[in-house]
């Protein structure tokens, strides 16, 4: 696939901005008032992956190249985003394009950083996205609903797709996110939903809860927040620790972390439950040229994990020589691996693991 992207949304002045730069090592403007994003900040960060320096030792790869993640920081919003307040529709139209939502939640207190509100509560922050979200999908719904029971008056093939939209539109209609509910969907109509209607809430999220420095150290603080929402839909970062990570040395880094009790930053966690919610893994090619990471989908089969690197490679496929990393990494060299056993060769059913260091056969 593609690189994956993630749009980072947010009420106004939570810190979607500051923690944009951290992950991507931006210079955007972070501004203390709202609406400081109006047109959307891309940026591509690589996939932290600690295998690939240690098969480029063993290959002498000339290059390497991890699996990469675009962040898409979206304007805050507000309010009546659904019914266009503070620029919503644009905004929205933004989320659209990106495979999961990171919901950033402000989760600090601080005097000299303004809030939508006087009392800012982080259930009720959630509660105001989520309620657009579930806002604009209804409008969405509402829109193409007459269409649809016109055309499966024509044609009762369609009828499916309209009894499905009346449905998602009653969960809508109480104010139910689409991604909360197990719609046990056949896979044509759950393709048929995510891609022409392109709804907001069937969007996989993570909530980003931007905490302060001594919340990062307080397990009962993080519990709290961690309850608010599916536990294990919430990660806790700092973006002004991530922001300091910035200028400092690996070593500096992990040192800095430590000292609250962090093992991994920011981007790692939220890279980690980004694959996770998406059900993504990443495997390994490795050779003189380069060693790289592709990103497929877990359980994906050896000729799909094939047709992310070329189509062609997929339409082609023969077999697939596939060796374990840890495998590899004990061995030593590909050819030790080979002489105890450990290089397969496996066929078009091979379930693809995310520990394999492969390489295909194909027909031209």
């Amino acid at each position: 696939m593609s690189s994956l992207k993630i749009g980072i949304v947010g009420l106004p002045n939570v810190g979607k901005s500051t923690l944009f730069n951290a992950l991507t090592d931006n210079n955007i403007l972070a501004a203390n008032y709202p609406f400081a994003t109006i047109e959307p900040n891309t940026g591509s960060v690589p996939v932290p992956d600690e295998r690939l320096n240690k098969l480029a030792d063993i290959y002498n790869s000339k290059k390497i190249i991890p699996a990469n993640v675009t962040f898409v920081d979206i304007a805050g919003l507000v309010a009546g985003a659904s019914k266009g307040e503070g620029l919503g529709n644009q905004f929205l139209a933004n989320i659209r394009s990106c495979d999961a939502i990171a919901h950033v939640v402000r989760a600090f207190d601080d005097a000299n950083v303004t809030h939508v509100d006087e009392n800012h509560d982080p259930k009720n922050d959630i509660d105001i996205i989520n309620t657009e979200l579930v806002l604009a999908d209804l409008q969405t719904v509402e829109n193409r609903l007459p269409r649809t029971e016109k055309e499966a008056k024509a044609n009762p093939k369609l009828q499916p797709q309209a009894t499905l939209l009346k449905r998602v539109k009653d969960i809508l209609e109480q104010d139910i996110p689409l991604n909360n509910e197990d719609l046990q969907l056949d896979t044509e109509l759950e393709t048929w939903l995510k891609n022409e209607l392109q709804l907001l809430t069937m969007k996989p999220i993570i909530y980003v809860f931007n905490v302060d420095e001594a919340t990062l150290s307080n397990q009962e603080q993080q519990s709290k927040l961690r309850d608010i929402v599916a536990p294990q839909k919430a990660i806790l970062v700092c973006a002004k620790i991530e922001h300091e990570l910035q200028s400092l040395d690996e070593a500096d880094r992990k040192e800095l972390l430590e000292s609250y009790g962090v093992h991994d930053s920011g981007i790692k966690k939220l890279i980690h439950a980004a694959y996770d919610t998406l059900g993504l893994q990443s495997y390994l090619t490795a050779g003189e040229k380069e060693v790289r990471a592709w990103t497929v989908k877990q359980n994906a089969t050896a000729p799909e994990a094939a047709g992310a690197i070329h189509s062609d490679f997929q339409k082609g496929f023969i077999a697939a020589q596939v060796i374990s990393y840890s495998d590899l990494i004990k061995a030593g060299t590909e050819a030790a691996a080979k002489s105890v056993g450990k290089v397969r060769t496996e066929g078009k059913d091979y379930v693809m693991q995310a520990d394999d260091v492969v390489e295909f056969r194909f027909n031209n």
